[in-house]
């Protein structure tokens, strides 16, 4: 490697290139074409996250455009095109000037365009954070406005290549530079829109609707509107609490990096084959090594009634066995691991880049409470949503295909009343409501210590969490996040009206919680010196 050094480049972009072929290998194997939605989706994700994609199809478009539009220049009528009023009429050399101009302009508009990016995405870096770069990237207007300026440059070179200088009644192709003329004018507004656009994107307001937007999404995605009958009948099989008792064999991730996917029918068709229940331990967004344990693989015993459902035979029976290499290579291909975080259908980490402007927010560099509170307010929101939804069972079965044999010898009653078979194959870490209120609102409780505005708002965000609470744990939650915030403003606050202040809202707001008929009433929080003026001013009204 050290006395040739190409050859070092040359392994190490063919290790790249085999490690690209091998994961483009997994998402269209036999075993993972269950999961192909979800894959092409996170490849799409992937695609859109890249600042290059729009623009280089632009540019793929200005290039196919270019001699389409002189082809049909070349057997169009040119008397036609005269009567058009906005048509360009003029000869070789207006046509090459005009489409010098327009490329030259483009492009250096294109550069100014891209500066401009450049600085916000600094500015946002700063200001809100690196994990929210992303969301400017994948903006898609700009990188659509980008895309046409660059698509028009192409589109104009390759024009301009077309025109000949003494063949003056073929040699302009009049549809194409009027076509080019179009395009020059909508990216002038498309410059106009960009400046605008920019300056509304890179408002607060404007990244915590977007982070929140993104949060909801990934909630209803997790968390369903209705109950699912038939799956918490299934919840109830016996292997649900036995599987722990047997032969364990720990699961190592395939590399180091963070957890962005699991692809769930994949691994209960490996689980299947090999007549077990695989348990992840760890959650999305979880950073791992290629030595942790982040599950177990629990052989079924061989006398397991289950062992005869997964085949169209109902004496024969699969016959359980340890994971060996094809397990590993398949397993490989039902969980993606990146090197770093990016977007994914993890709620954690949407909630966590509100959680991070509001952070940016509170410190002494920036110090802006009213962001802190628009991001507590944004938070309580996606919260509320998941708190009054069905939360995701962390237990995934392997429904068999019914016997077509028996069932056409049946009749429909029969096979209505007969039960599901139902077999235990994933089981999976669901984090509890707790856990994302303690790593959102309790981190932001942390670093607002001292200040009374953003403190009041944790308070205020307890009581409308009320509103949505469906049971005692979530209430029990709500009522200890609320004395962690007396705790943490008694220690911090400077003074102590401020502290009494909010000790008194926080014993309002349990209080309040605590009521069985909390839902159907109004919360307002009325100061000690706010309920002495009201009654001063109705002694006086007396």
């Amino acid at each position: 490697m050290n006395k040739h050094p190409e050859n070092g480049w040359l392994k190490s972009a063919w290790l790249a290139i085999m490690h690209r072929l091998r994961r483009f290998t997994q998402l269209w194997s036999l075993q993972t074409l269950t999961d192909l939605p979800d894959r092409l989706r996170n490849l799409w994700q992937q695609l859109i996250g890249s600042y290059w994609f729009i623009p280089t199809a632009c540019v793929v478009v200005g290039i196919l455009l270019a001699p389409l539009l002189v082809t049909i220049d070349e057997h169009f009528d040119r008397e036609t095109v005269r009567e058009l009023t906005f048509a360009f009429t003029g000869d070789d050399e207006a046509a090459r000037a005009i489409m010098t101009t327009i490329a030259g302009a483009v492009l250096g508009v294109a550069g100014t365009t891209f500066s401009i990016t450049i600085a916000v995405l600094s500015m946002a870096s700063s200001q809100f954070g690196p994990r929210l770069l992303r969301n400017f990237l994948t903006d898609t207007p700009n990188q659509f406005v980008l895309g046409a300026f660059i698509g028009t440059f192409s589109y104009s070179l390759l024009v301009l290549k077309a025109i000949h200088k003494y063949d003056v009644g073929f040699g302009v192709p009049q549809l194409a530079v009027t076509f080019a003329i179009i395009m020059a004018i909508i990216c002038a507004l498309l410059l106009v829109y960009f400046v605008q656009h920019m300056v509304h994107a890179i408002q607060a307001s404007h990244v915590i609707q977007g982070a929140s937007n993104e949060a909801i999404k990934n909630i209803h995605y997790w968390y369903k509107d209705r109950c699912d009958i038939e799956h918490q009948r299934d919840v109830k099989h016996h292997d649900v609490e036995q599987f722990h008792t047997w032969s364990a064999t720990p699961i190592y991730p395939p590399s180091s990096g963070y957890i962005q996917q699991i692809y769930f029918e994949s691994l209960i068709t490996l689980t299947q084959d090999y007549g077990g229940v695989v348990q992840i331990k760890a959650n999305l967004g979880d950073f791992v090594t290629d030595r942790n344990i982040i599950g177990y693989f629990y052989k079924r015993p061989a006398a397991h009634s289950d062992n005869r459902h997964k085949t169209n035979t109902p004496k024969l029976a699969i016959v359980p066995r340890a994971p060996d290499g094809l397990f590993w290579q398949r397993f490989a291909g039902c969980i993606r691991i990146e090197q770093r975080l990016s977007h994914s259908n993890d709620i954690a980490y949407s909630l966590g880049q509100m959680t991070e402007i509001a952070v940016r927010a509170l410190s002494p560099g920036i110090n802006d409470p009213k962001t802190a509170v628009n991001c507590v307010q944004s938070l309580t929101t996606c919260l509320s949503i998941m708190m009054h939804r069905q939360p995701p069972s962390p237990y995934h079965f392997y429904i068999p295909s019914p016997d077509k044999s028996n069932s056409d010898n049946s009749s429909v009653e029969s096979v209505n009343n007969k039960p599901r078979v139902a077999i235990l194959a994933v089981v999976t870490h669901t984090p509890k409501i707790s856990d994302f209120i303690d790593a959102s609102l309790g981190e932001i409780r942390h670093y607002a210590t001292a200040d009374l505005m953003v403190l009041k708002a944790l308070c205020q965000a307890m009581v409308d969490l009320n509103y949505a609470k469906v049971n005692k744990a979530q209430q029990q939650t709500l009522l200890h996040e609320l004395t962690l915030i007396e705790h943490a403003g008694q220690d911090n606050l400077s003074y102590q009206e401020l502290v009494d202040d909010l000790i008194a809202m926080c014993q309002q707001a349990k209080q309040f919680i605590l009521d069985d008929d909390a839902q159907h009433r109004y919360f307002a929080y009325v100061s000690k010196f706010d309920a002495t003026i009201h009654q001063a001013l109705k002694l006086q009204a007396r």
